[in-house]
């Protein structure tokens, strides 16, 4: 962070210290042309120095300065430049000054130093330009050679010859404070670098401080799967918001392992029961094997049926355990499921089991999205449970109609203090802990409705017995 801190705004000054430098520059340079045309004779228009043509433009005012050199110059028209009687200062307000004649060739004047011309001087000399703006080099009056900012302009003799005439500064004053600027920015980018990258240093340490705390914790937690163990979470910033998600997630993990730790408890308590008994089943049969004396033919049988009806609950107590550890699904595979006929289904079972009692149907065509296997499974326990506690010789009505399904039963009912807990995954009321069953069953309801959008509740019937409704979203026609 620190470095691209530094970085983001090493590039920023360099921008702004680039442009600075070139506005500086063309400034420089505005004023120089500006300064050449207007000691030539005339201020600079829009596009330079004013026009050489014009009253008192450069091309007079120069003529006027040189007087008969020009015309010397001319006769003479020497490139190398000549020394006179001056004192080294230049000619007049300029560092150099060159006549070109008709020809393009370049015509010294004495004092005045000497310039390399160029296509575009020559072209103005011979008529073809109004004027030349350039940087150059020449031959100071001193002879020293050095850079120039140049302009040439048509000019003409007594006679009426076109000649041009260039005059040039020295571009010391320019480049001088250009360079002692460009030194500037530099170091004024350096220091800013230097300073970016130590607050941005700082400024990553703070911003990363909780971090590496939300780091150490949650190493911490993997190290020792300690998920009680709260992630620090202050403020209200990005941090603090990952350090409450963690805390929920952690949250979430815990829960989730206590239940899993209940479940298996649970399932451990419920499976001890019929093991048991078929263990003391088995090694009575086995005892009698083993000394050779039979049991008698009714004490052999009522074993074998009590075997039977141990592996029976042992059967359905895993089920309903892999039922109950299904994971839920992100997005379940649903079908069109016909429930009246799912409940005609369960209700044939419920004849089955319970041959002595009457169970009465009335089912109206009604058409769920569901898990046909999970739903069926869920009807077939609330009437298992119906018919579990109906009396003998007793009546079980089942009703489907707009989406509710009913069952009822007219058996003992339930105390209003158990009402809460009966969809509580192995809890069995104090009066039904004796009858077969593992307390999984309406949990597995609960679960399967739940996930279907639907709604289940139990409750005391009218007259005696409970009432269960279960309400699920439909219609009463199939759909695609």
């Amino acid at each position: 962070m620190a470095l691209l801190t530094a970085l983001a705004v090493a590039l920023a000054v360099a921008v702004c210290a680039a442009a600075g430098w070139y506005l500086t520059r063309n400034q420089l340079y505005h004023e120089l042309d500006r300064r050449l045309g207007a000691s030539a004779g005339a201020p600079p228009g829009p596009e330079g120095p004013g026009s050489p043509e014009g009253p008192g433009g450069p091309g007079r005012g120069v003529q006027r300065m040189l007087g008969r050199q020009i015309e010397a110059a001319l006769l003479d028209c020497r490139a190398e430049a000549s020394t006179g009687t001056g004192d080294g200062r230049g000619f007049g307000p300029y560092e150099i000054v060159q006549v070109i004649n008709a020809q393009g060739r370049p015509c010294t004047v004495p004092d005045a130093g000497s310039l390399k011309i160029t296509a575009a001087d020559a072209a103005v000399a011979r008529g073809g330009g109004d004027r030349a703006l350039h940087d150059g080099t020449g031959v100071n009056a001193s002879g020293r050679t050095e850079d120039v900012r140049v302009l040439t302009f048509p000019a003409h003799t007594d006679d009426g010859t076109p000649i041009a005439v260039s005059v040039a500064l020295s571009l010391d004053e320019v480049e001088g404070p250009l360079d002692n600027l460009a030194l500037l920015l530099v170091a004024v980018t350096a220091l800013g670098v230097l300073v970016s990258a130590a607050a941005g240093l700082m400024i990553a340490r703070a911003s990363l401080r909780p971090v590496d705390e939300l780091t150490g914790v949650v190493e911490h937690i993997a190290r020792t799967e300690d998920l009680a163990t709260p992630i620090p979470a202050e403020g209200t910033d990005e941090i603090a918001r990952l350090s409450r998600s963690f805390n929920a997630m952690t949250s979430a993990l815990a829960a989730s392992r206590e239940r899993q730790q209940q479940l298996i408890a649970d399932a451990g308590h419920e499976l001890r029961t019929p093991l048991t008994s078929l263990r003391t089943n088995i090694d009575l049969l086995l005892r009698a094997e083993a000394t050779g004396r039979d049991l008698p033919a009714a004490a052999r049988h009522n074993l074998l049926v009590s075997v039977k009806a141990q592996m029976q609950e042992l059967s359905s107590l895993v089920g309903d355990l892999l039922e109950l550890a299904r994971p839920d699904e992100a997005e379940p595979v649903l079908q069109t499921v016909a429930l009246h006929e799912v409940v005609d289904r369960a209700v044939q079972r419920a004849r089955l089991r319970g041959p002595g009692l009457t169970v009465r149907a009335d089912t109206r065509p009604w058409y769920v999205r569901g898990d046909p296997a999970s739903l069926e499974r869920a009807v077939v326990n609330l009437l298992d449970n119906a018919v579990k506690f109906s009396p003998p010789a007793g009546t079980v009505t089942v009703a489907l109609a707009g989406g509710e399904l009913t069952v009822r039963d007219h058996g003992p009912g339930i105390p209003a203090a158990d009402l809460p807990h009966v969809f509580e995954r192995f809890w069995r009321s104090p009066s039904a802990r004796s009858l077969p069953g593992s307390g999984l069953g309406l949990s597995i309801v609960a679960r399967v409705v739940g996930e279907m959008g639907g709604t289940v509740a139990l409750e005391p019937a009218a007259g005696g017995g409970a009432l269960a409704r279960v309400r699920l979203p439909g219609t009463g026609a199939p759909r695609d």
